[in-house]
């Protein structure tokens, strides 16, 4: 197998990979954490999962959100020591392909551009929302003003118009990236902190909806009422934690690449279960899971349930909570570009793809041409689908979750694999190449499988049919298919990749030995 380090012209490092030009040591440990945080979106996410998810399981919600929290955990020390060997921005789709061969490589790659265009797409559609939420809640008009962001010529334009934004920011270095996130992300936490805080209150003062006291039972997977509700609520904790991986993709601009990202992954995923678990406990505390009024149990309010609870909770500064929904979705839609487009480069940097998406920008030194193919992507998506049947626009959240589960355990199995030969060199070793990365893998895997057949009912999701099959199977298999025709239509133009002649099979074999 041929040891040329890659069709570009950058530097060699180890392991056969090499450098794409990308601003080296521009992102240190708290500067990826922040921007892994904005990526994720926690205000967005919950405000969206938590309805679902108290509809599922009921008061089990902390304990469903710490079940999807193990495997993120697994996976992302899995991550951790395939960076620690590998440091490349093309992370999921690299690795894949040093373990596993092209091939699988590509596919994984195709897994993680897949699901950041489809969330790129729906950040900008929620961010329209909540633009409008807010000035409607300024300017005192109830619904009037709100029900403008559902009209699609104005919502199709503002969302573009953020979309551009986005763009933008992106397009230009990462310390630009960085200052944004860090204002955004801070404000964001900030505001999420004094909701749960309030709600405790409430229920300490004897005024909340329907309080509730915090049980040990509510940490109690084993008390959710049947095996498929836990599957369920695993799904959406798994799309409420996803995110965590951009400070992976960075590795080529991190301070001390083979260690920070890895350390901020883990840092990243755990801070967000903390902030996860406050929030959820304090409104099962103030709101209950009854079905009427601001129960959590309550149809009506589940798809922004921190909307209603917010007036509730904080009185005349409820609108701090719209705001705060509108920036995690504004901040997330411009952090989740750096994983696509640092994708894209590495695919175009080792011959996977077309060579103009291996191009950085002479100026800011970022991926520019795959930034903006990302966002053309993603805005035609959003434009079309919502012309077509809103629903699409839901059910491609629920597909998110699939293809999260396709990529991350494909990267998973190849941190196995790569290190294959070290399993038994200590013990940190068999738990972090071999024990941690399977036992995540297999989780992932086994859900991806499960909500695959789930979704071939079409009461699945939205509920919306296509050729007698749920919504959700059809835009699932369809994304992976579409992956499996421009492989191979790739394969055609550029054989070299796929020959395993630009990116070479596995790690020297002096590499393998003198790895700590």
């Amino acid at each position: 197998m041929s040891e040329r380090t890659s069709v570009g012209t950058g530097d060699p490092v180890d392991g056969g990979l090499s450098k794409k030009g990308l601003s080296a040591g521009t992102v240190g440990l708290i500067g990826a954490v922040v921007i892994g945080i904005s990526c994720i979106a926690p205000a967005y996410t919950l405000t969206a999962a938590l309805g679902p998810t108290v509809s599922e399981v009921g008061f089990q919600v902390p304990a469903i959100i710490l079940l999807g929290f193990i495997p993120m955990l697994l996976v992302a020390f899995g991550y951790r020591e395939l960076n620690r060997t590998m440091p490349d921005s093309g992370t999921s789709f690299t690795w894949a392909a040093r373990a596993f061969g092209p091939w699988v490589g590509w596919m994984a790659g195709w897994g993680l551009i897949a699901a950041t265009i489809l969330v790129l797409s729906n950040l900008a559609g929620i961010a329209v929302e909540f633009l409008f939420l807010l000035i409607d809640q300024l300017a005192g008009s109830p619904g009037t003003i709100a029900e403008l962001a559902f009209n699609p010529f104005i919502n199709v334009a503002v969302c573009l118009l953020f979309m551009l934004g986005a763009t933008f920011v992106s397009y230009r270095d990462m310390q630009t990236t960085q200052k944004l996130q860090y204002v955004l992300v801070s404000f964001q936490v900030l505001v999420l902190v004094i909701f749960s805080v309030a709600a405790f209150v409430h229920v300490a003062n004897g005024s909340a909806f329907d309080a509730s006291p915090v049980e040990a039972s509510w940490f109690n997977p084993f008390s959710v009422a049947t095996p498929l509700a836990v599957v369920a609520g695993l799904s959406l904790s798994i799309f409420i934690f996803w995110g965590w991986d951009v400070t992976l993709t960075m590795n080529e601009e991190t301070k001390n690449p083979e260690k920070t990202p890895g350390r901020a992954a883990t840092l990243t995923v755990v801070t967000i279960v903390v902030l996860y678990l406050l929030i959820s406990l304090s409104l099962l505390a103030f709101a209950g899971t009854g079905e009427d009024g601001l129960g959590l149990g309550n149809p009506d309010i589940q798809a922004n349930v921190f909307f209603y609870l917010s007036g509730p909770i904080l009185g005349p500064l409820a609108f701090l909570v719209s705001l705060a929904v509108l920036t995690s979705s504004a901040s997330s839609l411009q952090s989740t570009f750096v994983s696509p487009a640092r994708t894209l480069l590495a695919m175009g940097h080792y011959g996977a793809l077309p060579p103009k998406f291996a191009q950085v920008t002479p100026r800011f030194f970022t991926p520019g041409y795959a930034t903006i193919v990302s966002a053309v992507v993603a805005s035609v998506f959003y434009a079309v689908m919502r012309f077509v049947n809103e629903n699409v626009l839901w059910d491609t959240i629920t597909t998110l979750g699939m293809m999260i589960c396709f990529y991350y355990g494909i990267t998973a199995f190849a941190c196995v694999w790569y290190f294959r030969k070290q399993w038994t060199d200590s013990v940190r070793s068999f738990f972090f190449t071999l024990l941690f990365p399977l036992v995540g893998g297999i989780i992932l895997v086994a859900l991806f499988v499960i909500t695959l057949v789930e979704s071939l009912d079409p009461d699945y999701g939205s509920g919306t049919e296509w050729f007698g099959l749920g919504s959700v199977f059809v835009l699932g298999v369809g994304i992976i298919g579409l992956g499996l025709v421009i492989m191979f239509w790739q394969a055609v133009k550029r054989p070299a990749f796929f020959r395993g002649e630009t990116l070479s099979l596995d790690a020297p074999e002096s590499l393998r030995r003198t790895r700590r």
